[in-house]
């Protein structure tokens, strides 16, 4: 018989995990500001057809890695309770799926011209887009078997290697885009077909360096040991879990998109002042991701070991440090929202005072969704960790869908107030979905636990598992 853990345990955990997790989401954040910087260098229309065909591969790369997604609960379940060989084909039949939902989306991405043209964009751009994405498609393959990769060290709580990995791809992803897109170091001078190649290049590196890693350090785990053999149960339990967490991901991403879709259509000063302001929320948005990841491999542990209390504790734990980050970074934004947006503007750029003063405006509405935007993503990771992920994608598809694309539309577009209805309506679609998300969650754990430490006197059973 055993107590549970201390919330000083739970939270030295949380922040062990936690942060390298968010160190590689925002190592992931500064691939797309390398690419973006040196085509903004090189040519603003290679810029423009790199924007539009990046889009279009991240949608289906995030519809295709809910697979990925749903390998942490499954793993650190699995491994609490001493069975290596279950996670080891949980993670075999991840892979199994996510070459599938890659061969279902490769056609899509190598027909990307004639998609483009259909929806009107410009020949020249579309051309370029298509140039692109006609070597970045195969790309999607090593880009989901790391995320595969990456999820199932996380859940075995190795979260450093996934920030090392990251770190090795952002320093490849520059080298190459310097010399690919430029044509230095002697090499040919291919612009956007140039960053296509060097964000495979990138995706292949990132794929053997964890492979070897696994093979190296790991050898007990077997991991490719009988790659080929099918387990048609595990790949039941990954199918079921996954499917719903890459719609929910496609469900807020799209959220956002279309809120450009919306800030665009009130002027070139909007647009550029809602970019830069979703730039900063999204870094800050990472430690709030990494956060709840480490919540999901936690939560996954306890619910496997069937340790209710100390699932409550450790996602209390997991809250309350996302809360601390949100009062820190809220801040922050809210006292200086003029530097912050001043530092993605050229100090010589026409209209940057006009942008600022936008700008400015947009941050402090944005400072004040930082509470319900956290409470959201530690939710979903919570239920992730109780591998519940089909009812929060129908909470998402209606939080987002039904209340925040249409108050942002409304708001922005027939109201005085203009581009702050936008965030405005952002922030009415992420507090349905924090509140919805986050009573499902404590509605499933607090009678259990409630439960457990009532019929064994406030104590839980030993486990096999570590913790």
């Amino acid at each position: 018989m055993t107590y549970p853990l201390s919330y000083g345990h739970h939270l030295k955990q949380v922040l062990v995990l936690g942060l390298p997790l968010a160190g590689s989401q925002l190592a992931q954040i500064a691939l797309s500001l390398v690419d973006t910087a040196m085509l903004g260098w090189y040519d603003p229309t290679a810029l423009a057809a790199q924007t539009l065909a990046s889009g279009l591969f991240l949608v289906l790369l995030l519809a295709s890695s809910g697979f990925a997604s749903a390998l942490p609960p499954l793993v650190a379940g699995a491994e609490a309770r001493g069975d290596t060989t279950q996670a080891r084909r949980l993670t075999r039949m991840a892979l199994w799926l996510s070459v599938i939902a890659g061969l279902v989306s490769l056609p899509i991405l190598l027909s990307a011209e004639p998609i483009f043209l259909a929806l009107g964009q410009k020949p020249e751009i579309a051309a370029l887009a298509g140039d692109y994405l006609d070597v970045l498609a195969w790309g999607i393959f090593p880009a989901l078997a790391t995320m595969v990769l990456k999820s199932y060290l996380s859940a075995l709580e190795r979260s450093h290697v996934v920030l090392a990995v990251m770190l090795v791809a952002l320093v490849i992803n520059a080298a190459a885009n310097y010399a690919l897109i430029f044509g230095n170091w002697g090499l040919p001078e291919l612009g956007v077909t140039g960053a296509a190649i060097a964000s495979l290049l990138m995706h292949l590196a990132t794929m053997i360096f964890l492979c070897g890693y696994v093979q190296k350090v790991l050898p007990e785990q077997a991991l490719f040991q009988r790659l080929w053999k099918s387990d048609p149960e595990s790949l039941a339990r990954v199918f079921r879990l996954g499917w719903p967490i890459g719609l929910t991901m496609v469900a807020e991403v799209g959220l956002f998109g279309t809120s450009s879709v919306f800030m665009g259509w009130l002027g070139e000063t909007a647009l550029a002042a809602h970019g830069i302001a979703l730039q900063v929320t999204s870094v800050i948005f990472m430690v709030h991701l990494g956060l709840s990841q480490a919540a999901t491999i936690r939560a996954g542990q306890s619910y496997g070991r069937g340790a209710m209390a100390d699932l409550v504790r450790g996602a209390k734990a997991a809250i309350g440090l996302s809360m601390l980050a949100v009062l820190t970074t809220s801040a922050v934004i809210i006292a200086v929202p003029e530097v912050l947006v001043g530092l993605f503007l050229d100090p010589n750029a026409p209209g940057r005072d006009e942008i600022i003063a936008v700008g400015r405006v947009f941050l402090i509405a944005a400072a004040l969704f930082q509470l319900t935007d956290a409470l959201q993503v530690m939710a979903l990771g919570l239920l992730r960790g109780l591998q519940d992920t089909r009812r929060p994608m129908i909470f998402a598809a209606i939080s987002y869908w039904v209340v925040g694309a249409p108050a942002a539309w409304y708001l922005s577009s027939q109201t005085e107030i203009g581009g702050v209805g936008v965030w405005l309506g952002l922030a009415a679609g992420l507090t349905l979905a924090a509140v919805s998300m986050m009573t499902r969650f404590w509605r499933s754990v607090v009678p259990a636990a409630r439960a457990a430490l009532e019929a064994e006197g406030a104590v839980q059973p030993a486990s096999g598992g570590s913790d």
